[in-house]
């Protein structure tokens, strides 16, 4: 007779217990980045919202953002570090291909040996992350999750890009996950649309770059594509998030959506017609776009300025290059 596997299951429930974050070093406003683009504070702040971004000093990496966002959150939540024992690091600008941040992360903040890896999603890759902290906590797979998105965006920016470059920012927010007596993360609508890949990323390869071929590859966007698909297909995904969360828009205590163009965002909230009693996430204004970074940098910087939040529902979307998208309610922490 066969032997018969061992299976473990998790707790019914998870929720966010803390955030932490870490901004780059620099403010950098409008008026330092219009010359190679030949714009105007004015049109940056008509196009986008900006008046200022973060950006980290050159011997700040995304893996140093990350492990004081990280440190933070883990103080605010009371889990002791070492009974963190899942590391999820989204990220499109590791300085190295390997080894992961996540994995450097987990050991400078003392969380050696957690399970670590890091996702790209993009501008979408905190939202795909805290998607699989839930369900691996769930299955039993891990207890205490730390999620990251993380950020040094300036390194992989050309300063006479019209397209993109003035958008960028540099940063990190962590959240800390764990088992929960009541639910605190709905079920996510995520997934991708690969036949618009174009639209935004990177202008070539590493192998291209060694080669000789092209300069260094920084990020490029096709912007009106960009912010049509954001605005009228994301706006569909964020009600079927509320959906499957089983709450209306009047239930929601605050709008935490990636943090893109101050347009789409002001654009999302009216296609959800959220009441005036929602608190929308504006940190664009200040932090610039910071990808993957950008929904937990919000997120604790509305939680700094509106504690009364605690508690309440938050829903939060991110969308970038891919075209990958992931979107859910959660309990704010």
């Amino acid at each position: 007779m066969s032997a018969t596997l061992n299976q473990i299951t998790g707790p019914a429930y998870t929720r966010i217990y803390s955030y932490g974050a870490a901004r780059g070093e620099n403010a950098v406003p409008n008026d330092d980045l219009i010359g190679p683009i030949d714009s105007s504070d004015e049109w940056i702040r008509q196009r986008t919202g900006i008046v200022t971004r973060v950006r980290a000093d050159k011997g700040t990496d995304a893996i140093d953002l990350a492990t004081t966002a990280a440190a933070e959150a883990i103080e605010k939540s009371g889990v002791p570090a070492d009974q963190v024992d899942l590391v999820i690091v989204a990220t499109i600008s590791n300085p190295k291909q390997s080894p992961s941040v996540s994995a450097i992360v987990a050991d400078r903040v003392g969380a050696n040996p957690a399970a670590a890896y890091d996702i790209n999603a993009a501008c979408a890759g905190y939202a795909y992350a805290v998607t699989q902290a839930d369900a691996l906590i769930k299955s039993g797979a891990a207890r205490y999750a730390l999620v990251i998105g993380t950020e040094k965006l300036s390194d992989i920016v050309d300063p006479a890009d019209r397209s993109i470059s003035f958008l960028l920012g540099d940063g990190a927010g962590a959240a800390l996950i764990g088992p929960s007596d009541t639910p605190g993360i709905a079920p996510a609508v995520w997934g991708s649309d690969g036949s618009k890949a174009d639209a935004v990323g990177m202008n070539g390869t590493l192998t291209e770059f060694r080669d000789g071929e092209v300069p260094w590859p920084t990020l490029r966007q096709e912007g009106q594509t960009v912010f049509r698909w954001a605005v009228w297909e994301m706006a569909k995904v964020a009600r079927e998030a509320l959906d499957r969360a089983g709450v209306e828009p009047t239930d929601i205590a605050a709008f935490i959506p990636h943090q893109a163009n101050m347009r789409i965002i002001d654009e999302f909230a009216k296609q959800l017609k959220l009441p005036e009693t929602t608190v929308i996430a504006r940190d664009i204004e200040t932090t610039g776009n910071t990808s993957a970074a950008s929904i937990p940098l919000a997120s604790h910087r509305l939680m700094a300025e509106h504690p009364e939040l605690s508690g309440g529902l938050a829903l939060q979307i991110g969308f970038g290059a891919g075209l990958v998208f992931a979107a859910q309610v959660v309990v704010l922490p």
